[in-house]
């Protein structure tokens, strides 16, 4: 019998080991030569490539900007104000009373009336008052007649006692009679001057030029003592009196400038401060200012009493770099500008100082608005442009151009090759 040498036989789990390490060699070898056949077919970029443009997200974004969109920084005068508000009122007027009573006569003025002083505005009966006058001079009449003889009585009795005929108690007794007689005179005298006055004031005089505000009474009525007759005011010096908070009257000072604007009158009117006074009101704490107008603005503007005032009374001023408010940005933590650079827009952060209005021609006040403003990085402001507050808030680095100009070109992106 024939004997077949016996062989190992190999594990079946070490021929599928085997198996895979074999697939996978493979793959690898494909892949090498798809990326070596890949690398031969793609141009070599330059060793130094042109590096891309960075364009910012709004790049193709331009806004066009008219003149009155934007204004140039430039110092400016500021002043800061204080609102005050008042009645207009005359600074000279008179109410005009009856001094005695009796019946109104021959009051003829009426509201409007222009009178002068010392001018007869009207009169009371004087038919009372003359009759006094007339019994308290008879009555002083008696009374020199009777000093007259006891006067004549004491010079008779001198003679005697010189002469030895009476004695000097006599004398002295005359003397006191004549005494009495004097005082008795002048007191009839005294009586006489009562009555005189109080005939003289049934005659009502104005006691100052102006016009005729309020006429009171009628003619035929009968007034008592001190009833008001007619008032008087004189137009040529008016003045407002302004309640202001007792912390706002430490900045105000007397001669200090305020502009005015009256009902009725379409130009503002200057004014200063007249007076102030030393105490505070009552209950509301204020300190009432009096704020005294020119009297030629007063007389040309035809103002009359009574009239509402308001206006801005410039407590401090100070020269600086301004910037319109409305133009100055509040919504960072910081204000800042959006300020024009370069066709661009730059947000630059700045300090804010007196805010206040620029005073214009004739003492008039601009309508805009101003802030003292200084740059947070300490680079002057002077002479640059910021946009106005139509405006909302752009982002930093937007493209501008002035109407009209030739357009910027519009940054674009380089391709690769």
């Amino acid at each position: 019998m024939t004997m077949t040498p016996l062989r190992p036989n190999l594990p079946t789990r070490s021929r599928t080991r085997r198996g895979r390490w074999l697939i996978v060699a493979l793959v690898l070898l494909v892949a090498g030569a798809l990326t070596i056949k890949l690398l031969r077919s793609t141009p070599r970029s330059p060793a130094n490539p042109a590096p891309t443009p960075s364009v910012p997200a709004n790049a193709g974004v331009v806004i066009e900007l008219q003149a009155q969109d934007h204004t140039e920084l430039r110092r400016r005068t500021l002043q800061r104000s204080l609102p005050v508000s008042g009645t207009l009122r005359a600074v000279h007027s008179a109410l005009v009373k009856a001094r005695v009573s009796g019946e109104l006569q021959e009051l003829t003025l009426r509201e409007g009336d222009t009178v002068q002083a010392g001018q007869v505005i009207a009169r009371i009966d004087p038919a009372e008052y003359t009759a006094r006058l007339r019994q308290a001079r008879l009555q002083a009449d008696a009374a020199k007649a009777q000093l007259d003889i006891n006067q004549r009585q004491y010079d008779n009795n001198a003679a005697l006692v010189q002469q030895g005929f009476i004695s000097s108690t006599a004398l002295d007794a005359s003397l006191a009679q004549l005494n009495a007689a004097r005082a008795s005179y002048q007191a009839a005298l005294a009586a006489a001057d009562v009555a005189q006055k109080s005939a003289d004031d049934t005659v009502l005089r104005a006691p100052m030029g102006g016009q005729i505000a309020q006429r009171l009474v009628q003619p035929g009525e009968r007034v008592s003592i001190d009833a008001r007759i007619v008032e008087i005011v004189d137009l040529s010096r008016m003045e407002i009196e302004a309640a202001i908070s007792a912390a706002d009257s430490v900045s105000v000072r007397v001669g200090q400038q305020a502009r005015l604007l009256v009902e009725g009158v379409a130009e503002p009117l200057p004014a200063r401060v007249a007076r102030i006074n030393p105490s505070t009101q009552t209950g509301s704490r204020s300190v009432l200012i009096y704020l005294q107008l020119n009297p030629k603005d007063a007389g040309k503007a035809s103002l009359r009493q009574g009239l509402f005032a308001q206006g801005a009374l410039a407590t401090e001023t100070v020269q600086a770099v301004a910037a319109p408010l409305s133009a100055v940005r509040q919504d960072k933590p910081q204000p800042y500008l959006q300020v024009l650079d370069n066709g661009q827009v730059r947000h630059v952060g700045v300090n804010l100082g007196l805010r206040g209005r620029e005073p214009g021609p004739a003492g008039r006040e601009d309508e805009e608005e101003w802030v003292a403003v200084q740059a947070l990085d300490g680079s002057p402001l002077e002479g640059r442009r910021v946009l106005q507050g139509v405006f909302g808030a752009l982002r930093e680095g937007t493209v501008v151009r002035e109407a009209g100009a030739t357009p910027m070109p519009t940054p674009q992106l380089t391709p690769g090759r």
